[in-house]
């Protein structure tokens, strides 16, 4: 029974999983925490992966290794391989203005649609290197190499030799903001906008090339970013769209061709299979319900039961959800809202449902947006912590008004990571079939009156001063 491995580097931690190369069984795993902050030196990284990868057991008996992790970092290294300063992740908003400078150097957001299949915003790396050229214009200067955390960790586990060995794939390039998903190439010229000089770009590799080996002689893939890691492990094809439902949303599907929004909300991302990953995410998603069972002094389960205890509709009751300020739509001064009150529902099940609906309705224009750029959308994988939740997978299916399938919870960018990894091992044109075991399927009629009425009141309360 060959093993391999999968590695998640995640902006707050290290999570790796050992698993049969065949069928995808996992045999065991082990995780380590990763420091807070928005900039972290890469070499905690390193050590929570050491740390990981004891606790679970150690990987002396892997075959083959592959590494996900969190997209858009900006892990800049010198001439000898040294890091210059510590890495800025994707969640760090110093280089919002940047982002707005290099739209405008360009020519606007449809030119960089054109060359990038992105509108820019402070997550993706270019910005964060005219923040360094701009800031730090010495470490700017020092930087001989630029990668992606992705890209670092595998570099450190195939021996980080010199700058000539770094590699990447498609899917975590395509988040940097100087490679096209139409063309498969770098843009060193959006990378000398960004920087202000060139500099050492991880090599592309194919979906299944091998990255190199480790010291022992594992071989190594080619990794790939969190989300086309997740897409990977969870089996997705054309047509599914995964929605999870954490922190903040997602929305993301399996596509045939690159696609481009100049509006901004959906990111043309790649995936990890040569196929593309149109994404959308939304700021305001599990804490919105979280936010409800505080008011209403309820656990998770006894909100699902009052959720479900209530009418499709809420009694026109309508919760549009920005509690966060919203990204799609672009709203970021915007506050949540509830609307329709009567007296009649003014209950906690009528509450619960409202909130529940409103944010899956938020959910459902990230999917929207996805599926008006051209792609297929014929079943929703719904995965997060909120996926638990029996009144979020029923309304999920009632306000998107597709079936939902949710798979057990689990470790999925890691899985993707350690499918990839058997894809390396076996050589083969396409990935082993790893099925998902224990997928819930739900599947009620559709509400698109709780869509409509949930638009009017978005619409509306939009326009507010």
């Amino acid at each position: 029974m060959p093993l391999v491995a999968g590695v998640d580097t995640s902006t707050q931690s290290c999570k790796v999983v050992v698993c049969d190369a065949e069928s995808g069984e996992l045999v065991r795993s082990g995780a380590a925490a990763h420091p807070d902050g928005t900039e972290v030196h890469p070499d905690a990284w390193w050590e929570a992966f050491q740390q990981a990868s004891a606790a679970a057991g150690g990987l002396d008996d892997v075959e083959a290794i592959a590494v996900g992790g969190q997209q858009h970092g900006m892990v800049c290294l010198d001439e000898q391989g040294e890091v210059v300063r510590p890495a800025l992740l994707w969640n760090d908003t110093r280089s919002a203005q940047s982002a707005l400078d290099l739209i405008d150097e360009l020519g606007g957001p449809q030119a960089w649609v054109d060359a990038t299949g992105l509108v820019l915003v402070a997550s993706f790396t270019v910005t964060k290197l005219r923040w360094l050229a701009q800031h730090e214009p010495e470490n700017a200067a020092r930087t001989a190499a630029v990668c992606l955390p992705h890209d670092w960790l595998t570099w450190k586990l195939s021996g980080a030799a010199s700058l000539d060995t770094l590699v990447t794939d498609r899917g975590d390039a395509s988040g940097t903001g100087y490679w096209s998903p139409t063309t498969g190439e770098y843009r060193r010229d959006l990378l000398e906008l960004g920087l202000g000089h060139d500099a050492i770009l991880p090599r592309v590799l194919g979906p299944s090339e091998v990255a190199g080996r480790t010291p022992a002689g594992q071989l190594l893939g080619p990794g790939t970013g969190d989300n086309a890691a997740s897409a990977l492990g969870l089996g997705a094809v054309a047509g599914d769209v995964i929605v999870s439902i954490g922190t903040s949303g997602v929305a993301c599907a399996v596509a045939e061709r690159p696609v481009g929004d100049v509006s901004g909300a959906v990111a043309g991302f790649a995936d990890a299979t040569g196929r593309f990953l149109p994404l959308v995410a939304t700021m305001n998603a599990a804490r919105v319900l979280a936010s409800a069972e505080r008011i209403l002094g309820v656990d998770h389960d006894e909100f699902s039961d009052l959720a479900l205890s209530a009418p499709a509709g809420s009694g026109g009751m309508v919760l549009v959800p920005y509690l966060e300020g919203e990204r799609t739509p672009n709203r970021p001064d915007a506050t949540g809202a509830l609307h329709g009150m009567r007296l009649e529902t003014t209950t906690p099940a009528y509450l619960a449902r409202a909130s529940v609906e409103g944010m899956l309705c938020g959910l459902a224009d990230a999917v929207d947006a996805v599926r008006a750029l051209g792609t297929p959308v014929e079943r929703i994988i719904l995965v997060g912590g909120a996926a638990r939740s029996r009144a979020v997978r029923e309304i999920a299916s009632a306000v998107l008004g597709l079936p939902v399938s949710v798979p057990q919870p689990g470790e999925y960018v890691a899985r993707g990571a350690a499918r990839q990894a058997a894809w390396v091992l076996s050589g083969s044109a396409e990935a082993p079939q790893w099925p998902l075991a224990d997928v819930v399927e739900t599947k009620v009629e559709p509400t698109p009156a709780v869509r409509q009425r949930y638009a009017e009141v978005r619409e509306m309360t939009a326009k507010r001063p």
